[in-house]
């Protein structure tokens, strides 16, 4: 009847009620329909400029549940879903409700508590402007309380970029601990390179140095790739490189293909920059051979290699995302396992085999230990000591992968010491970054009662050149002072790191001081009564 009178004595109507109700039934779609379109927007309007809380009731069980299958349209418009009063509810910002029948025990059980909540809230919202002047009028005549300030912010730690492409990608240009040796039909090298980086992106190399045999590679056309490009020689009628120290010199692997031979250097750089500037390769290619046939036909084969295993040919659009990702993950194959590995690493009693190439492509230190006038230069076994196995396999990991997932604050300083010892800054300051989101998100509770010293951990930081974690936890420990100045650990902070401390503590002493005069104020006022 509301909505049968004019606008403006809806208007009044609506806007003085303190509960709106709007009920439908669910076996009736019509009236929802009307509802929705109707009596909504209009109770909307009215709404406009009030908070008055309004309750979408659908009454009723359902007689013919709609099928949920997108091909199938029998009883769409039979009933209404509690998706469609959901979403009703959700646009208008109401409460939704559903009573299976308007008997006491659905009242009671789902309207009730609501209708009670809402008319609390209402009757709070009434009684608001008074007790707001009422406060005002009590500020005037007392002692106000201390404003709490808000803590310093702590220093943001900012992540460094990975640089893997382009570490792997100058590993060729400086011709470091390369095992393999590509040569002409005329016997001339063309380049030299690295076995697992070839194997970490192509069947075809894993076929061609033994990593796989043909009977592990269910594609053919891997095989005939292999046998129709490359041959591996064995050094019969190959000049020995100049100069070569090494017993096992690299494999010499002859390029049948003379078209293919000739861009050998391009695509290898393709390879080494992680396959993922097609286009840049194409055009190179087609500069050098000036032959819209003999590039069709180099492309073509650089497809076949760099097929995805199991798939047909992915690059025939000439796109390389694919190529991209395999190559990045591929290398996690050869991490920790004695395939193509010419370093065997030996640490608590337990030997870690690994690839010459990766470590130095990714870590100067080692690029230094294997290429200097050092013992580790010319030996196999390279004994490691300051560090557990557990935290190089995990400092291993990372050099293969670029990746890395501490399972805890203290194996995430362990692994960042062993970053400092090697020099690696990027893995430094993932842990860094771990070892602070970790302790962000620790509870009060839990930073009162962990056995986890902060204090030790920052001694750490600091002996191992970690000014950016040495910085933050001093400034975590001072906004946490209440709990770190209760534990044992804060008497083995320095007289300088003390200072610091108390200088940018949180609450400070002024704060407290002011709290301590506010209560005793407050107390004060107890003993006397204000009507008496």
């Amino acid at each position: 009847d509301i909505f049968d009178s004019d606008w403006y004595t809806s208007r009044s109507l609506i806007g003085g009620a303190d509960i709106i109700v709007i009920k439908y039934s669910v076996n009736d779609k019509t009236s929802f329909q009307e509802i929705k379109d109707s009596y909504v927007p209009m109770i909307k309007k009215a709404l406009n400029h009030c908070s008055i809380p309004v309750i979408i009731s659908a009454i009723g069980a359902r007689k013919n549940l709609p099928c949920t299958c997108p091909l199938c349209t029998s009883d769409r418009g039979s009933c209404v879903t509690t998706s469609e009063g959901l979403q009703l509810a959700k646009e208008f910002g109401a409460t939704y409700l559903e009573l299976h029948t308007l008997n006491d025990f659905y009242i009671q059980k789902y309207f009730g508590g609501v209708l009670e909540y809402f008319m609390i809230q209402s009757l709070n919202q009434k009684s608001s402007e008074k007790m707001k002047k009422r406060k005002k009028n009590q500020k005037r005549h007392r002692v106000q309380p201390p404003q709490l300030e808000q803590p310093e912010k702590l220093p943001i730690l900012k992540g460094e970029a990975s640089h893997y492409d382009s570490d792997l990608h100058n590993l060729l240009f400086c011709c470091q601990c390369t095992d393999v040796a590509f040569y002409s039909e005329d016997f001339s090298k063309v380049m030299e390179a690295h076995k697992v980086i070839l194997c970490s992106v192509s069947q075809v190399f894993m076929l061609l140095f033994n990593v796989k045999s043909p009977a592990d590679v269910h594609d053919s056309s891997v095989v005939r790739t292999a046998q129709s490009l490359f041959a591996v020689d064995t050094g019969a009628g190959l000049p020995v490189p100049h100069g070569a120290a090494e017993p096992r010199p690299p494999a010499r692997v002859i390029v049948k293909d003379s078209v293919f031979c000739s861009c050998l250097l391009d695509i290898l750089h393709f390879i080494y920059s992680g396959a993922c500037q097609w286009e840049r390769l194409e055009e190179d290619i087609k500069k050098k051979l000036k032959d819209s046939e003999k590039t069709e036909h180099v492309l073509e084969k650089v497809k076949c290699i760099l097929k995805t295993p199991g798939k047909l040919n992915n690059l025939r659009d000439g796109s390389s995302h694919q190529i991209k990702h395999l190559y990045n993950t591929s290398l996690r194959l050869f991490f920790n396992t004695p395939v193509l590995a010419d370093v065997i690493f030996t640490i608590q009693g337990a030997t870690v085999p690994a690839h010459r190439a990766v470590l130095v492509a990714r870590c100067e230190v080692m690029a230094a230990m294997f290429n200097g006038n050092y013992l580790e230069a010319n030996s196999i076994l390279v004994p490691v000591y300051g560090v557990s196995k557990d935290t190089f396999l995990s400092f291993l990991e990372y050099l293969y992968t670029d990746s890395c997932c501490p399972a805890s604050i203290l194996q995430a300083m362990s692994l960042l010491i062993c970053a400092e010892m090697y020099q690696v800054m990027r893995l430094q300051h993932i842990c860094e970054l771990y070892i602070i989101t970790q302790l962000q998100s620790m509870p009060s509770r839990e930073l009162a009662t962990t056995s986890l010293s902060i204090v030790s951990l920052l001694k750490k930081a600091k002996f191992h050149n970690s000014d950016c974690l040495s910085t933050w936890l001093l400034h975590f420990i001072a906004t946490n002072y209440l709990i770190f100045s209760q534990k044992p650990e804060f008497q083995d902070l320095s007289v300088e790191e003390r200072n610091f401390v108390e200088m940018h503590r949180w609450p400070s002493n002024m704060y407290l001081k002011q709290l301590a005069e506010y209560r005793n104020y407050i107390h004060s006022q107890k003993c006397h009564c204000a009507v008496m």
